[in-house]
């Protein structure tokens, strides 16, 4: 090797290890998790037993805990169709997309282009020359951003964290959108059983109207306890159809959820059925296991890191940018001369761009990063607290209302009871009839708030999952393609 093609080499060597030293190093800081403060257990988890299990955090599907097929289906089709999912997924795609196209920044942008010229001058312009001319060229180029200082590396990262932030968000929609299923499911549920009780209870006060004015009509009875009877009946109607249209706008609000339209569901789940069975395991969790579940505080901690790369993004522009671009191409006035060797055309530059006079701005844009990380940095400490209060509210609702649906059952089959014992009394003649029409008031009561409560514990379950986190397996919906694409 001669001595100028050795002094080359060398040369070339220290300039790619210095290149390769100086970016090794990346302006701006480098992201680190907070630490957030957390108590070791949950205020609430003294009211549950030590003997039950915690709450299913294995990506076990929680509403198959109900054993409710039908359940089961209306909670695939909405994992499958629902509009928010697909919305959030579709905002997924595109920051996907978006970090696809940040990391071809860190490659060289190659484009290829060729010119033909077939033109004629004017007699002036061509000052005695040929006045037509042809002129050909065609080459390859090449630039390439240098990124010494981490700007192109702190952009990528910064959007590596962006869509990481809308992947949590996809599954905190998931979450979002399956609880508000489950629970509308059980609330439509508990709406009809509740509508049963009505009607029931209405039931049996048509009979004790029957029965009081068949003794008017036979001369034993008073008209004053006909219109009691009378009156407590139509009380009892009046419920009725509140409950119908309670009834009606659950349907409706299953099949929009599920991507239908409103009248969807409206035969398939015309049908009473039972309740859902609460899961038998269902305790709370440590606040740290569940903060490290939840999608929301993922997707904070996220954003908190892109925010906190956009501040090297613009902590580079006060080091000078440096830009390799080159060439490759031929040039040529005769198209069959084009491939001559001669007609060859190469380039190579080194271009800085160093905005050193604009110092004040880049600071300026540099504090703004500054500001949007501390905001950022705001909004995930709000997050945990946040994460923190739901879970503790859920929990304390849920074990509160198992204990009201225990007192609850007792009140109505004591009232039950006492309905049944008062109309024997009325019909042995030991009892008035006001005696009887309140014992049914009472039964009514009873069984309408015990629906209510049962009603509640099965929501108030689904709280406590959704506030844990727990049992919530992964599934995308399904892409539906734009019209024509």
């Amino acid at each position: 090797m001669t001595h100028p093609a050795r002094a080359a080499t060398v040369a070339l060597l220290k300039t790619a290890a210095l290149t390769l030293a100086l970016s090794a190093c990346a302006a701006g800081p480098d992201f680190a998790r907070p630490a957030t403060p957390t108590p070791d257990r949950f205020a609430a988890s003294s009211l549950y037993t030590n003997d039950v299990a915690p709450a299913a955090t294995d990506g076990a599907a929680f509403w198959r805990g109900f054993d409710d097929p039908q359940l089961d289906a209306l909670v695939d089709d909405a994992l499958r169709a629902n509009h928010d999912l697909r919305i959030a997924l579709a905002r997924l795609d595109r920051a996907d997309a978006l970090l696809r196209g940040a990391k071809f920044d860190r490659l060289p942008t190659i484009t290829a282009d060729a010119t033909a010229t077939d033109g004629r001058q004017s007699v002036d312009q061509a000052a005695g020359a040929p006045r037509d001319y042809e002129h050909y060229e065609g080459g390859a180029r090449l630039a390439w951003e240098l990124d010494l200082f981490g700007r192109v590396r702190r952009g990528v990262e910064a959007q590596r964290a962006e869509a990481d932030a809308t992947r949590a968000d996809l599954a905190a929609m998931q979450v979002a959108v399956v609880a508000e299923v489950v629970g509308t499911y059980a609330e439509l549920r508990g709406l009809q059983e509740r509508l049963r009780v009505a009607e029931a209870n209405a039931g049996l006060q048509r009979e004790t109207r029957d029965l009081v004015q068949a003794r008017l009509s036979a001369g034993s009875g008073t008209e004053f306890d006909t219109a009691r009877a009378r009156a407590q009946l139509e009380a009892t109607l009046a419920r009725v159809p509140a409950l119908q249209a309670a009834v009606a706008t659950a349907t409706h609000r299953l099949a929009v959820l599920t991507g239908r339209t409103p009248d969807a569901l409206v035969s398939s789940l015309s049908t009473t059925q039972a309740l859902p069975a609460l899961p038998a395991t269902l305790a709370p969790d440590t606040p740290a296991d569940v903060l490290r579940r939840r999608p929301d505080i993922a997707a904070a901690e996220q954003r908190l890191h892109a925010t906190t790369a956009r501040i090297g993004v613009a902590s580079a522009e006060l080091f000078p940018r440096l830009t390799l671009s080159g060439l490759l191409g031929v040039q040529s006035f005769d198209a069959d001369t084009l491939g001559n060797s001669g007609n060859g055309t190469r380039l190579v530059a080194l271009g800085i761009d160093w905005s050193f006079l604009d110092v004040g701005r880049v600071r300026a844009r540099i504090a703004a990063a500054d500001a949007d990380a501390r905001g950022a940095l705001a909004a995930y400490e709000q997050s945990v607290l946040q994460a923190l209060e739901d879970t503790e509210n859920a929990l304390v609702r849920h074990a509160r209302t198992r204990q009201e649906d225990a007192h609850l059952a007792a009140a109505a089959g004591d009232s039950a009871e006492a309905a049944r014992l008062a109309r024997l009394r009325y019909d042995a003649g030991a009892a008035g009839l006001l005696e009887v029409l309140d014992a049914e008031r009472t039964r009514l009561q009873a069984q309408d708030a015990l629906a209510e409560a049962r009603t509640r514990s099965v929501t108030s379950a689904v709280a406590v999952y959704r506030a844990t986190a727990g049992g919530w397996p992964e599934r995308t919906p399904d892409r539906v393609p734009v019209a024509g694409r």
